[in-house]
């Protein structure tokens, strides 16, 4: 038996958007259930992201703090930002959130992992990079604005990152499954083996 994810589809009856914000939506689908019940489900349509787990050559995360308002909560993050442009490549999304984050560009880019943030509740697609042979970027700062102006940068060892996410004290998602996949890559096959970061990506399909 292969345990592999598959692309699916049920019937939808009806659907409609009760809500549209700025990035993000929440939609209503009346799906067709196996018993041939219709069942609701409201989710939120999110248009995808990137993170990058950027690695020096000292063996240190690039992480960052920032205000999260709807857990209130100041987090520990990776650098990371959504899909703005529909198709966009996921990598050259994540070289930009890289430099606008971080001001940092990296050489050697793969692709860590792909996930579903919240899958029973929302849409959101994200890539995990990982990025390596980082090197300060030319021309000025990113000018940030809003929770982004009171961010903190840091280098922490990936040892002291996976003793805090296995001690439930770093808890942004994509932080966790970042150096989680990371240890295990590093225990398995070895980093060079990591997909090409111009890997397909079914659930946001991109131009080269």
């Amino acid at each position: 038996m292969t345990i592999k994810d598959t692309a699916e589809e049920w019937e939808v009856r009806a659907t409609e958007t009760p809500f549209v914000g700025n990035k993000t939506s929440v939609r209503t689908d009346d799906v067709v259930m196996p018993d041939g019940s219709v069942a609701r489900r409201d989710y939120q349509v999110h248009p995808g992201s990137v993170a990058v787990l950027a690695l020096d050559d000292e063996g240190r995360a690039l992480v960052i703090r920032q205000y999260r308002h709807p857990v209130r909560h100041r987090l520990w993050e990776i650098p990371a930002g959504l899909l703005d442009i529909p198709g966009e490549n996921p990598l050259h999304a994540a070289q930009r959130e890289l430099y606008e984050e971080a001001h940092v560009k990296a050489e050697d880019w793969r692709v860590l992992t792909d996930v579903f943030t919240t899958p029973g509740g929302c849409d959101e697609a994200v890539r995990i990079f990982l990025a390596r042979d980082l090197s300060e970027a030319e021309g000025q700062r990113f000018e940030v604005e809003d929770e982004e102006a009171d961010m903190e940068l840091s280098r922490v060892p990936v040892d002291e990152l996976v003793r805090g996410v296995l001690a439930g004290e770093l808890q942004n998602n994509c932080l966790v499954v970042g150096v989680l996949a990371l240890t295990a890559a590093r225990a398995g096959d070895g980093l060079d083996a990591l997909r090409p970061a111009e890997d397909p990506w079914p659930a946001r399909p991109f131009e080269a």
